[in-house]
């Protein structure tokens, strides 16, 4: 890579299945950037702490797996967890269940912070999570807050359960929902919290299309309509 290359950064933070993922999947194929799934890290550490019986809720239980948690993640959207493939794995409702718990321990946090901020240094990312515009990525180019209604949120998180063939119910997705919307904000390290200077987008009425269209028009206007021949 050209050192000359600049190197540029999207941070999309926002509650549980507020459509943060599946707009970062979209804005980075449309921009050309890597896509990376910080949700999806803390998921597969809160998997492995199920894997091996340990209490979600426990700092010393969280900060045993540590260092026997080995997390990647490619530009095929795959997320591997001690080199097994886990990307439909942690989306299941138990360890959905149990992720604001575990991702609320300082340790859990400070080294998937680290990992995260590594991957950012060397290559222009779309990064979504709770805290990455406050936190991981603080000088991001652009900074989203992606909201939606509960109702709204519920419903995509039950269709894509669906089709991933995962068994749900809209009760217990909306509970659920509830529940990591307090855990989150609640949180005494890095809770969920709008940047100063991100921009709220409402989602509850978007398309999929339309999240994406508005972020990267959001974008262009931030950094200027000639980036991509500037960065070459």
């Amino acid at each position: 890579m050209s050192s000359n290359k600049k190197i540029y950064s999207i941070a999309i933070d926002g509650p549980a299945a507020s459509g943060k993922s599946t707009a970062a999947k979209g804005v980075a194929k449309e921009l050309g950037f890597l896509y990376i799934d910080t949700g999806a890290m803390y998921r597969a550490v809160t998997l492995l702490m199920l894997q091996k019986h340990l209490n979600t809720k426990d700092i010393n239980d969280a900060t045993k797996v540590l260092n026997e948690c080995h997390i990647e993640e490619n530009r095929d959207g795959k997320i591997f967890l001690n080199e097994v493939d886990v990307t439909e794995r942690v989306r299941e409702m138990d360890v959905s269940s149990n992720v604001s718990y575990a991702c609320a321990h300082k340790p859990v946090r400070e080294k998937l912070v680290a990992l995260q901020r590594e991957m950012a240094k060397n290559d222009s990312v779309v990064m979504d999570g709770r805290d990455i515009g406050t936190v991981v990525l603080p000088d991001a180019d652009l900074k989203i807050y992606q909201i939606a209604s509960v109702e709204a949120r519920a419903q995509r998180r039950f269709l894509e359960n669906e089709e991933k063939g995962i068994k749900s119910t809209l009760e217990d997705i909306v509970a659920d929902i509830n529940s990591r919307d307090y855990i989150d904000s609640h949180r005494a390290n890095s809770p969920l919290m709008k940047a100063a200077d991100a921009i709220v987008l409402d989602t509850s009425n978007l398309t999929i299309e339309e999240e994406i269209d508005a972020i990267v028009s959001l974008f262009e206007k931030k950094v200027g309509k000639t980036w991509k021949t500037m960065e070459k």
